[in-house]
């Protein structure tokens, strides 16, 4: 399974020191060199024992892209659509869509919270989210944040 990322999820997850999830559900990650030149100038050090730095090979593309999003979701989208991957780790909005019309299936923070529970690897979701929030900022809409805590059951 090809499991490509922007920088919001790995970023978030590290402020919260949970990049440790990423590494259990998905056991490798590949990230484009702009999500590594984003992690490093946020001093996030890059694990090559889980993460792949690769660079995407249509530079026409990535051109026009970058037009629209800025360099870290060009560049992860474009790579995924080369490597096929599974699933793009991706939770900016505009991202997403452009993303869904690549074929491509985003999955955002929310996402790999709810899956770390399912799998067990963690109990709750709500003090990662809200560590997130707090400490990385982490925006969501306060309206789906609680539908999301409801929809997993954190939640009366």
């Amino acid at each position: 399974m090809i499991v490509v990322s922007d920088t919001s999820p790995l970023l978030n997850l590290s402020i919260a020191n949970c990049t440790y999830l990423l590494r259990e559900l998905f056991s490798e990650i590949v990230i484009p060199p702009a999500v590594a030149t984003e992690l490093q100038r946020h001093s996030i050090p890059i694990d090559t024992t889980w993460m792949r730095i690769v660079s995407a090979k249509s530079t026409d593309e990535l051109t026009r892209l970058k037009q629209q999003l800025d360099p870290g979701e060009a560049e992860a989208i474009l790579l995924a659509v080369e490597l096929g991957a599974s699933l793009l780790l991706i939770d900016e909005h505009l991202g997403r869509r452009v993303a869904v019309a690549r074929g491509l299936h985003p999955m955002g923070l929310l996402g790999v919270l709810a899956e770390a529970k399912d799998r067990r690897l963690i109990p709750d979701c709500k003090p990662i989210l809200d560590l997130m929030m707090e400490q990385a900022g982490f925006w969501i809409a306060p309206s789906l944040r609680t539908q999301y805590l409801r929809d997993i059951g954190e939640l009366d």
